[in-house]
């Protein structure tokens, strides 16, 4: 995996100051998108275990309320090994903090097992996140005005609710 950026103090891709990794790579190709350098898998840096410590060693600072992964697009199957492993150390050493992901791919056309994007490490990503940002950016649909979110598509997903319920449960951050 490789990752275009890592913000930190980050207080747009989330509730709180946040540390964020764009990852690279994203086949999703969206009109508008606000980084389309990123659709390259080998755009930026290679992801290390150096640069997976920095971000964990960063999160765990008490100023930050947590971790937000986007891209380019973290749940490309490409990606989601190196994403799983970063998520579940973040939930490990720093459990007070919250993770969001923001994902192109809908959630249950895309991420469910037998879906086009599940893979072995799916699960993984979905089970130690809090919230997910699904569907895609649409030109048409931007409105600047929505919480955390481009366009008028996206969902903000509590992702520990949904996982109990097993169904899709929207975040009051939708509002």
């Amino acid at each position: 995996m490789h990752y275009g950026q890592i913000f930190k103090a980050d207080t747009a891709n989330g509730v709180g100051m946040r540390v964020s990794l764009f990852v690279s790579g994203c086949t999703n190709h969206c009109e508008g998108c606000f980084q389309p350098e990123t659709w390259d898998f080998n755009y930026g840096l290679p992801y290390t275990k150096e640069t997976e410590d920095l971000i964990v060693n960063e999160v765990a600072k008490p100023f930050y309320e947590g971790l937000t992964v986007l891209g380019g697009e973290p749940m490309e199957p490409e990606n989601q090994e190196e994403v799983m492993k970063l998520v579940k150390r973040v939930r490990k050493e720093a459990p007070e903090k919250t993770i969001w992901i923001y994902s192109g791919f809908t959630y249950e056309k895309d991420l469910y097992k037998g879906c086009r994007k599940y893979t072995e490490f799916t699960d993984g990503i979905l089970d130690n996140i809090d919230i997910m940002v699904d569907g895609k950016f649409v030109l048409a649909q931007k409105n600047i005005t929505l919480n955390f979110r481009g366009s008028e598509n996206q969902r903000i997903i509590d992702m520990k609710a949904t996982r109990e319920k097993g169904e899709v449960v929207l975040s009051p951050l939708n509002d």
